[in-house]
């Protein structure tokens, strides 16, 4: 099996450089701003998918698009693959590889205190059933909205003590945690992803956080996720791959945890899990004001740097929508976990020997994920950056100009093709935003349905695409492989898409008669008989 993905691979590869080669031959002088822009994320998420190894087929993509943007010289694509694209990943996004480390290390003392462990056997005692399990999980995962990396990690090590205990499979622990994570952020006034949209803002009548928030009720995407999440939670079903992985969790307590040797001791990586079980040192209290003191220190730091970023002028909304997540969260985190350290040593419940030791162990196993987000940022980079995909998605937006009633819809899905190749919102929407502004003008009734169409289809794309930070990192926080994430939460992603996209259509024919407004509890509505129907099928099917 393994040779036969290494034999698909080399053969895409091949096939792809001698297309690119020949195209650029006969008369491509460059591949920059094209539609040949998006060939190497397609090819990097086809492989994905494909082979199920996400580092080769990023790798392959980061390398096809620096031959591009090398227009086909060899030597050329090594200097754009060093210093174009992984060497300008790590710097530019140093900060959050720092906040990951940081995470792993605090997860882990966590661990060692044996403070999840404690948590664990009360959630056992307290939460009987399985849909308690994924509804506290869900809003575990609603009540985190400051990050959507900060929500993955947390969540996924809070939790799995939790789901775990109930047979649930850490592929469907991932799908809670992805779909509460960048889609809670997108609609929270207070969060990273707020202060990102408000700095792709430029408007003369609305400030960028006053567009967020009015922009939020028509994030059908974000909120049918929701109603989406509840309803399967609720009715208990499944469907797709997702119900082969449930089925095999509660039938034969196989979970899918990453990397877990068959040979390997239970009760071993119990213990490495969550915490020993004796001596029973770490309490409830210890894990909750562990999570209580990251929390708070994060949103400081992330207020800190925005008050900075204003020369300590302006109030706490201006704060966040300036604040830069990349140096809020690490010096938020770092505080933290100073803090988290000695409160547990004058708690007695680690020793400064087994905190120390979380320190590489916290770092290791963060490994995985900041190698997969290099390559993804490697990616963008060359999608983005030196191949210009932004001015191909310009054209395209400017030919829909005439179709004022369908624009919501058709924005909705350029938004989730972009992101979905590019495997990032943030530089979705910050290429879309401002087309969206000069084809509705502020006084249209469109134009907050215009902008959430954008960001709700952003925040789409990033959920489905297996090259997503934020997809990467759930899969991290629940321990269960990338690609069997994403080929697990695709059905159920593309299940909200299709409904949102028909929402989209019924805001934009409400408009004409003033009532867009409708379109919300109309698409609230269609969700629940979505479910109600695979729900019947699926009896029928048993039947």
């Amino acid at each position: 099996m393994k040779k036969n993905k290494i034999l698909i691979a080399a053969i895409v590869f091949v096939a792809v450089i001698a297309l690119v080669t020949i195209v650029h031959v006969t008369g491509t002088d460059s591949f920059v701003g094209t539609g040949w822009a998006l060939l190497p994320a397609l090819v990097a998420i086809g492989l994905a998918l494909i082979t199920k190894e996400a580092y080769s087929s990023l790798f392959i993509g980061v390398l096809l698009g620096a031959f591009m943007a090398a227009e086909c010289s060899v030597t050329g694509a090594i200097d754009v693959l060093t210093v174009d694209a992984l060497t300008v990943a790590v710097a530019d996004n140093a900060g959050i590889y720092i906040f990951l480390v940081i995470l792993g290390i605090i997860v882990a003392l966590i661990n060692k205190s044996g403070a999840s462990r404690s948590f664990g056997t009360w959630a056992q005692k307290h939460i009987k059933t399985k849909a308690g399990a994924l509804m506290a999980t869900f809003v575990l995962g609603v009540l985190i909205f400051i990050d959507d990396y900060f929500n993955c990690l947390t969540v996924g090590s809070v939790m799995s003590p939790v789901t775990d205990s109930k047979k649930i499979s850490r592929v469907k622990l991932a799908y809670i945690i992805d779909a509460t994570a960048a889609p809670v952020c997108m609609i929270a006034p207070v969060s990273s992803w707020a202060a990102a949209v408000s700095g792709c803002v430029e408007s003369e009548t609305y400030s960028g956080f006053e567009l967020f928030v009015r922009a939020i009720p028509f994030n059908f995407y974000s909120i049918l996720t929701f109603v989406f999440i509840i309803g399967i939670v609720l009715l208990g079903i499944d469907y797709g791959k997702m119900s082969g992985f449930e089925i095999k969790a509660q039938e034969t307590g196989d979970l899918s945890i990453l990397d877990v040797d068959p040979n390997k001791d239970h009760s071993r990586r119990e213990v490495e899990e969550n915490g020993p079980e004796k001596p029973a040192r770490g309490k409830i209290i210890d894990l909750v004001l562990a999570i209580l003191i990251l929390i708070g220190l994060c949103v400081w730091g992330l207020i800190r740097n925005g008050y900075q970023t204003l020369g300590g002028v302006g109030d706490v909304f201006d704060a966040f929508s300036e604040t830069d997540s990349y140096v809020g969260l690490p010096w938020g985190s770092i505080v933290a976990l100073v803090l988290i350290i000695v409160y547990m040593l004058i708690r007695k419940i680690v020793t400064f020997e087994e905190a120390m030791e979380c320190v590489p162990k916290g770092f290791m196993a963060m490994v995985p994920a900041i190698t997969i987000l290099v390559l993804a940022q490697s990616l963008k980079n060359m999608t983005n950056g030196s191949l210009d995909a932004a001015s191909f998605v310009q054209e395209l937006m400017k030919n829909a100009e005439g179709l004022t009633w369908l624009l919501p819809a058709i924005i909705f899905v350029v938004a989730c093709i972009i992101a979905f190749a590019t495997g990032t919102s943030w530089a979705t929407f910050g290429i879309l935003i401002p087309i969206v502004s000069l084809v509705f003008p502020e006084t249209s009734s469109l134009f907050f349905v215009g902008i959430s169409a954008c960001l709700a289809g952003a925040v789409c794309g990033d959920h489905c695409s297996p090259i997503s930070d934020t997809t990467i990192m759930s899969s991290a926080g629940a321990q269960c492989n990338h690609i069997d994430h994403v080929s697990t939460q695709l059905p159920y992603a593309i299940s909200v898409a299709g409904i949102s996209f028909v929402t989209y259509l019924l805001a934009g024919l409400f408009d004409m008669f003033g009532a867009a407004w409708i379109s919300i509890p109309t698409g609230i509505v269609l969700t629940v008989a979505f479910l109600f129907v695979v729900k019947a099928m699926k009896r029928e099917k048993t039947a």
